[in-house]
């Protein structure tokens, strides 16, 4: 019997914010959902879907053009209704993920026999997944053991006040040119904090060992922030793992936050991005709205010398450079063409992962306001975007022994870009 003046659908609304305000989100019966637009009118039809909010549903890889495929994440009461849709219009379609929150469950016990406070940085656990305090107690060890290589800078709080940190690896001397590295925009790519983790104390043991890396790091600092979006980051862990943006209020909207990858001044607006504060893709208020992007800028600005600037993305094993926003070719594409051939053929060097290479828009999609065309429109040539492993069996739920060896190859394809920096001066 329903107490009076509530439907069915307001008991689910109801236990729906409950869960909210308890617990963490549950996916059980959630199935990702692998859909292959044959040709343009299939991928506007998909686009419809997009469009009906009441179905809730999460693009993981969003509809762009035929043949691309497309992920998403169908909600279980939304799951009959999609497929009827996708089937009535001869759609092709495959379940890649049966049950979300089983993978869920497997991550949290994995995560919980692993959890284990480290002493020091040797007996930290890289192939596992870590909090937001994890992470930033290991880096407080880390600049502890190496304070003559690694110092950590505050560059601003976050809309919710947490400290946005990054580590500074130098050898000395006063504004040098710079590489910067950053991880974890977009908050549930766990494996990209995981991986930025690795590349920290990779780079303190390879340093004065590695003879690339020690040049580079005898001429250049390097920047690398590992937890670009702390809010996001942390309700990942806390609420719900398949959180994507920040967490910031958006007047007039009941949506929580903005896309950190969409907030950027570059083509900002531009179709691209959404202006619907509910949508995955929400571009924020104005460029820069999200403190966790304007810290960002702020520092590149002041800084003034940064000559490479990377950040790293899952999933779609993608080495991308600007533009996303528009079809136009950015005026160095060959050189950046080169560096990312280059960059993924010593990546696939180690374990045979395959990267696609290219230009945003050409290969994968249009995205305006992201961060990579800002830092290139700034005059830092060497831009370029990462999507890290998979090509979406696991998507962003990614086992954490693949943590590792996603982290390993790709540090090869980084000490490319970086040794080309190196020797390309401008």
């Amino acid at each position: 019997m329903l107490p009076i003046g509530c439907s069915m659908r307001g008991l689910l609304i109801l236990s729906v914010l409950l869960a909210a305000v308890f617990g963490k989100e549950d996916f059980t019966g959630h199935q990702v959902l692998r859909i292959s637009a044959a040709d343009e009118a299939q991928v506007q039809k998909v686009k419809e879907l997009e469009d009906l909010e009441h179905l809730q549903l999460d693009f993981w890889r969003g509809p762009a053009q035929p043949g691309t495929p497309i992920d998403v994440r169908v909600p279980f009461p939304s799951l009959q209704a999609v497929k009827i849709f996708l089937e009535a219009h001869g759609i092709r379609y495959t379940t890649m993920i049966e049950d979300v929150q089983a993978l869920l469950d497997e991550e949290q016990e994995q995560m919980f026999a692993f959890r284990a406070w480290a002493r020091s940085s040797d007996t930290f656990n890289y192939a596992t997944y870590h909090t937001l305090e994890e992470i930033y107690g290991f880096l407080d060890l880390l600049v502890a053991e190496h304070p003559q290589l690694v110092s950590k800078l505050q560059i601003g709080s976050s809309y919710e006040g947490r400290p946005i940190y990054v580590l500074k690896f130098s050898t000395g001397g006063s504004n040098r040119p710079a590489i910067w590295i950053d991880t974890g925009i977009h908050s549930r790519e766990w494996v990209t904090q995981a991986s930025g983790v690795w590349f920290a104390k990779k780079i303190t043991q390879d340093y004065g060992q590695d003879s690339t890396l020690t040049a580079i790091l005898d001429s250049m600092d390097i920047f690398l922030e590992i937890v670009t979006n702390p809010d996001g980051f942390a309700f990942t862990h806390s609420k719900n793992r398949m959180w994507r943006k920040t967490r910031s209020f958006t007047k007039g909207s009941f949506c929580v936050g903005a896309d950190p990858n969409r907030n950027w001044d570059a083509g900002f607006g531009l179709p691209g991005a959404s202006s619907n504060p509910c949508t995955e893709t929400y571009h924020g208020k104005f460029a820069n709205s999200e403190v966790e992007v304007k810290s960002i800028v702020d520092f590149v600005k002041n800084h003034g010398n940064i000559k490479a600037f990377i950040s790293i993305h899952s999933y779609s094993q993608l080495l991308l450079y600007p533009y996303g926003y528009t079809v136009e070719a950015a005026p160095d594409q060959d050189e950046l063409d080169q560096v990312a051939k280059s960059a993924v053929t010593a990546l696939a060097s180690l374990y045979g992962t395959k990267f696609k290479y290219g230009s945003i828009i050409k290969t994968i999609y249009q995205a305006s306001g992201n961060t990579i065309d800002w830092t290139y429109s700034q005059g830092i040539k060497y831009s370029f975007t990462f999507e890290l492993r998979d090509t979406g069996r696991y998507g962003f739920l990614l086992p954490a022994s693949q943590i590792v060896p996603t982290a390993q190859e790709t540090w090869l394809a980084l000490r490319t870009i970086m040794e080309h920096t190196l020797n390309h001066p401008y």
